[in-house]
């Protein structure tokens, strides 16, 4: 077996039956010295240099037809470099460089670089001593079946063509006088060339009779039979018939020990490890498998001087063999670790044998990176001197990679805060430590106001950048042991735990609206951002972290219920309320899907004839358990739900829907006003809704006024324009609603697509007696109307405001002075009684035939 048999050298297998010849030497003259020498290889010199090899296979692939064939020079068809191997080597190094390289002869040279002689890959196989592994194995598996076989009268031109062609060693020739078989093989191929006649009958070159053997024999048999005979080739014929199956050539025989040799070899390599352990010997086979790993390896004696690395020490260290050889391993310390480490490493290897761990080493660079270590000693046979083998792998960016994971599962990711899952487990300890202490503490929510619509207008980046912000502005006025934390979007927790007195609590609250009342920089825009806070005192308040967190945020609401940006404590009484927003957010869906909103409509009235110009149609709720909800209440609801665009798109489907119906009652209707959230704009398919219910509903566009604020323009006004230009195509109306309260840019009424502005009824309300509200109004319809705009103003509540507006040469006016929102049976009577119809007119279609 292998075990005796792979530490054989290529001294004791090769052959010194050297065969060259010069660079210039006739083809014909090297294949007489070949067939003299009876060899399948000649090397080519030049110069008193071994330069190239050509051998019996590389025959097929000559042309034949070249008249000066046999006169060429071999140096014009050798094959070049010429791979050569010490004469010291091992056999298995001499396996590897085979398959490396995919060639079946090295030139073997002495330690001074002197040709000695060659050596095949068969002479390598022949004395594996696995001989006795092809009794196990039957020629069937191993045997050419699909072999060419000429007829006796073809020309040897023919067989080499084959040859080429198939990529064989040999063809078979059938004699049909003689009923008999014959084969040509490279090496008769060769030395046609010698007669310079390939074009004479495949059998004058053919040798027979052949000898032959069934598919059961076993290889053994067939090896013996060849190497008996010194033949290359068997015919395989069918038990109990001549008739021939196929051709079995002595490199499938050899092919066979060589598998089996190198699954031998494999067995050996796999075992390295303990090889190394066991033997320096084994250690020395190793070293071929060492270098090609990607994990680094050092081998140090006992006093610590480096006798070997490998490689891949070199690449992960930065240090070359020169570098390091006969040198302490100390010099990749990186510093971190104390005496008492190391003392406690060689303790547990001089007890194990082996020690195992991370540690953190220097490279050349100066670079400190974190490795896996493993050390193992090897105690040498016959001897008492100890080797050490230590390898290790680079774990730097696992390590990372392991501490972001720690971090993301206790850490957020955008505000580097502690997330939900740390602020609970700081929240229980500090529970338990207030609880033995008899102290207080406190949880606080923050919910920043309206965050929503700085996502919808400026985008997800500004948003990011927003809660980065404000998370810096809180930690900063946090004592130590505080903690603050995001939960998630932009709701933030505090836990306070040094809480004398309810006013502590108060005054961080206070401290915390203030920080948040100076405008944040997101880019080239100052925003303003306002919060909403809600706190809960144990243990007044909760004696558990559910019951604490759930009344803060209890109180949190309270506090955007009451106009958002204040602070309140936990109150008992703040659980009904926030039983009925639960109930409310729980019905909201159901309400959408199952028919429960309505509209309601207000007209607008022309200040000039009086007559009813526009309708504007408002959205309400009616709940068969909580009766009216008011839009205050359920459209921020909406939007924090996702379902604005939603019930958007239901207001305008109706909207649509209903105008048609009056139409075709015969009502003299210009528009109906729908108001659109800034949400819809940025998010929704605006153009695509509003073009859907027109179709619906076989209606003009101009029959719809759409009612937009300035927070839909913000954060792209080149989008809205382009959006706004579309929905102008379908002949809807734009109206700016609610001039005067946002941004009151001047800009967008000459760049957007805007008919009509909308004034405030916030100055509405205060003319004409308030004297710079009433310049404001005056300057608003005086500039609408030098753009040529329609100027509605809203809330118009008492007569002397409707006196005003008309002196100013307003437009239209809208407001409880004229007519509250009514449902649609109250607004129909409405309709009538201003038009003064006692009945339905006739029906009158006013509507497009699209």
């Amino acid at each position: 077996m292998m075990g005796d048999t792979r530490q054989l050298q290529i001294k004791d297998v090769y052959s010194n039956n050297l065969l060259c010849c010069d660079y210039t030497t006739r083809l014909y003259d090297a294949l007489s010295l070949m067939r003299e020498r009876r060899v399948s290889s000649i090397f080519i010199e030049q110069d008193g240099k071994i330069v190239g090899i050509w051998t019996e296979s590389d025959c097929v692939s000559l042309d034949f037809e070249h008249n000066g064939l046999a006169q060429t020079a071999i140096g014009n068809i050798m094959n070049s470099p010429v791979h050569d191997i010490l004469i010291s080597q091992t056999l298995s190094e001499a396996t590897i460089k085979f398959h490396q390289l995919g060639i079946r002869h090295l030139l073997v040279k002495d330690a001074h670089n002197q040709p000695q002689g060659v050596v095949s890959l068969s002479d390598i196989v022949r004395n594996q001593g696995l001989d006795h592994y092809l009794h196990f194995r039957p020629i069937e598996d191993h045997f050419e079946s699909q072999i060419s076989t000429l007829d006796a009268q073809a020309c040897i031109s023919e067989a080499i063509h084959a040859m080429r062609r198939d990529k064989t060693t040999a063809v078979l020739v059938y004699n049909q006088g003689l009923a008999e078989y014959g084969i040509i093989t490279q090496r008769d191929v060769a030395y046609v060339i010698l007669n310079q006649d390939w074009r004479m009958p495949c059998w004058e070159l053919a040798s027979y009779p052949m000898e032959s053997m069934t598919p059961k024999d076993s290889l053994f048999d067939a090896y013996r039979l060849m190497t008996a005979r010194s033949i290359r080739h068997l015919v395989i014929r069918e038990p109990g018939s001549h008739a021939v199956m196929g051709l079995l050539a002595l490199k499938n025989v050899l092919t066979e020990i060589e598998t089996a040799y190198c699954s031998e070899l494999e067995k050996v390599l796999a075992q390295r490890d303990l090889a190394l352990q066991k033997s320096e010997k084994n250690l020395y086979l190793a070293n071929r498998i060492i270098d090609a790993s990607l994990d680094g390896i050092m081998i140090t004696r006992a006093n610590g001087e480096i006798i070997q690395i490998n490689p891949a020490f070199s690449a992960l260290t930065g240090y070359q063999d020169y570098e390091v050889l006969g040198k302490n391993p100390s010099l990749l310390s990186s510093g971190v670790h104390g005496q008492d480490y190391y003392e406690r490493m060689w303790s547990e290897l001089s007890q194990k044998g082996v020690w195992q761990g991370e540690i953190c080493n220097k490279r050349k660079s100066g670079e400190v990176y974190v490795e896996w270590l493993t050390i193992i000693e090897i105690n040498e046979p016959y001897s008492d001197d100890v080797l050490y083998a230590a390898i290790f792998s680079d774990i730097t960016e696992r390590k990372n990679a392991e501490e972001k994971i720690a971090r993301l599962a206790y850490f957020d990711e955008l505000t580097g805060l502690p997330n939900r899952r740390l602020f609970y487990d700081r929240l229980s300890m500090a529970l338990a430590s207030a609880q033995r202490d008899k102290h207080k503490l406190s949880v606080m929510f923050i919910d920043l106001d309206r965050f929503k619509e700085v996502n919808d207008t400026l985008g997800h980046s500004a948003g990011d950048k927003l809660l980065s912000q404000v998370s810096e502005r809180i930690k900063a006025i946090l004592k130590p042991g505080d903690t603050l934390a995001r939960l998630g979007g932009d709701e933030f927790v505090v836990l306070l735990t040094e809480v004398e007195h309810m006013e502590d609590v108060v005054g961080f609250a206070d401290q915390v609206l203030s920080e948040l009342s100076v405008p944040f920089a997101l880019g080239e825009l100052n925003v303003a951002a306002t919060a909403s806070l809600g706190a809960a005192i144990y243990p007044e308040d909760g004696l558990d972290s559910e019951s604490l967190l759930k009344h803060a945020d209890v109180a949190m609401y309270r506090s955007k219920e009451l106009g958002r940006n204040s602070f309140q404590l936990y109150k008992a009484s703040m659980n009904a309320r926030s039983l009925e927003r639960l109930s409310m957010l729980s019905r909201f869906q159901s309400a959408l899907e199952g028919g429960e909103f309505e509209l309601h409509y207000q007209p607008l009235r022309c200040l000039t004839s009086g007559r009813i110009m526009s309708v504007e149609c408002l959205l309400r709720w009616q709940d068969p358990n909580l009766g009216t909800i008011s839009p205050a209440q359920f459209i921020p609801l909406a939007e924090e739900l996702g379902l604005i665009v939603k019930l958007d798109q239901w207001v305008i489907n109706e909207a649509c829907r209903q105008m048609a119906l009056w139409l075709s009652e015969g009502l003299d209707m210009r528009r109906i006003a729908i108001n659109i959230s800034a949400s819809h704009l940025s998010q929704g398919d605006l153009v695509m809704t509003m073009a859907k219910a027109l179709e619906q509903h076989n209606l003009d566009g101009h029959y719809v006024e759409l009612e937009l604020t300035e927070t839909s323009f913000v954060s792209n006004l080149h989008d809205a324009k382009v959006m706004l230009n579309k929905l102008k195509n379908l002949g809807v109306s734009i109206a700016l609603d609610d001039f005067g309260t946002g941004y009151s840019a001047l800009s967008y009424l000459t760049k957007l697509p805007i008919d009509i502005l909308k004034i405030d009824a916030s100055f509405i309300a205060k003319i004409p007696d308030e004297y710079g509200n009433s310049e404001i109004v005056t300057a608003i319809v005086a500039m609408a109307k030098a753009l040529n705009l329609h100027v509605v103003a809203e809330g118009v509540e008492k007569s002397v405001q409707q006196k005003f507006l008309q002196k100013l040469g307003c437009h239209t006016m809208q407001g409880y002075h004229y007519c509250r929102p009514l449902p649609q049976s109250d607004w129909l009577n409405f309709y009538r009684s201003e038009r003064g119809l006692s009945e339905l007119a006739p029906p009158q279609r006013r509507v497009s035939g699209r």
